[in-house]
């Protein structure tokens, strides 16, 4: 199923007396998510993707704007009726209740020529417990399940009415590390197989680039950029983007081109094709940095991290806000750490230029 969002904006009234302008949770949001393709809305706590969510699934009622399911311009239409399998952070399941009968529960209420009887939803149940591996599981109550398997529960009481689009609101946040990630690779497997429309909410952009076959950016209630997870990463249109997506994150410095090169501090980097001598925001990629000797770009040395098949050079610079920057290396380096400086070459590729004052990216061409 398609959906569309077109123009839409959620305000909220303002709750501080001396401030009266409404809060702008969600401002202009216009995007189209591709039928039977699992989207994940990404940004900071306080972004309005929870919000966005709740507008597609009617929780929530658009100030301005109007919400597509295909052709069907469902805006007005009561949550109920619009179709939306929901996943909560928090479950949600009836403690009283079977597993069996968590999952039926949204059964129980279908009416008319939708109506089920007990061995057909049983049937169901005993079906979609399967696709989510826990169909060893359908007598035991809630709390004799660990939180993954509860999760697994949650997923499949959304499923079983086999929705038109699937929500899931910060569905990994109360798991473990291990857990959440071999729960996100389930939520991945499950919406292949099952090509519903799936949005994914989410804070945490490994979990987001990780499953998503798109992301959407956010800040402030704003569409920040969408596309492609690596091609989100490869190619931010902003600071703010830049910044958010990587794990170690993206090395910030203060640069500036003259004469048509880039400097960061008193390193000249590489030549580049900006004709103006300017102050810039330069970021880098930690996978940008090249070990070399010789090479353009030299830093303090902190310290060096072994992990395995890579080494992260922890680095300062004088022209760095960040205290520490990580620069990911292949563990075939050596970095000698009897030196108080490492010297780099840096990839043009990883290697980004932003207007100091925006945040906007700034496109070049090394020479």
């Amino acid at each position: 199923m398609k959906v569309v969002l077109q123009n839409v904006t959620k305000k909220f009234p303002s709750r501080n007396k001396k401030e009266k302008a409404d809060v702008i949770a969600v401002n202009n949001f216009s995007f189209e998510i591709p039928d039977g393709k699992l989207i994940g809305l990404l940004g900071p706590s306080g972004c309005g993707k929870s919000t966005a969510l709740n507008l597609i699934s009617g929780l929530q009622k658009p100030t301005e704007g109007k919400i597509f399911f295909g052709d069907d311009d469902i805006t007005k239409v009561p949550p109920e009726k619009r179709g939306v399998g929901l996943v909560f952070q928090n479950y949600a399941l009836y403690p009283h209740l079977t597993v069996k009968q968590n999952i039926t529960f949204p059964l129980e209420n279908l009416k008319g020529k939708e109506k089920l009887t007990k061995a057909q939803m049983n049937e169901k149940a005993e079906e979609i417990a399967k696709l989510v591996q826990i169909d060893g599981l359908l007598d035991r109550k809630p709390s004799e399940l660990s939180g993954g398997q509860q999760q697994r529960v949650a997923i499949a009481r959304a499923l079983v009415k086999m929705p038109r689009v699937l929500l899931l609101d910060e569905p990994l946040s109360n798991l473990d590390a291990r857990l959440r990630l071999q729960t996100r690779e389930e939520i991945k497997r499950i919406q292949n197989e099952t090509k519903i429309t799936t949005v994914f909410v989410t804070h945490d952009q490994e979990e987001a680039m990780s499953i998503s076959d798109m992301i959407v950016v956010m800040k402030d209630g704003i569409i920040q950029q969408i596309g492609n997870p690596q091609d989100v990463y490869d190619e931010p249109v902003n600071l703010f983007v830049a910044k958010f997506l990587g794990t170690p994150p993206i090395g910030v410095y203060e640069g500036r081109t003259e004469n048509g090169k880039l400097y960061i501090g008193n390193d000249c980097i590489f030549d580049v094709n900006v004709k103006e001598n300017k102050e810039f925001t330069v970021a880098i990629r930690p996978e940008g940095y090249a070990l070399n000797e010789n090479g353009t770009f030299e830093c303090k040395l902190n310290g060096v991290e072994v992990m395995g098949r890579d080494i992260s050079v922890v680095i300062t610079h004088d022209n760095a806000p960040e205290q520490a920057i990580r620069a990911i290396i292949s563990a075939e380096n050596i970095v000698d750490t009897s030196k108080p400086t490492v010297k780099f070459d840096l990839k043009p590729s990883k290697v980004y230029l932003f207007d100091k004052q925006s945040g906007e990216r700034i496109y070049y061409t090394a020479k």
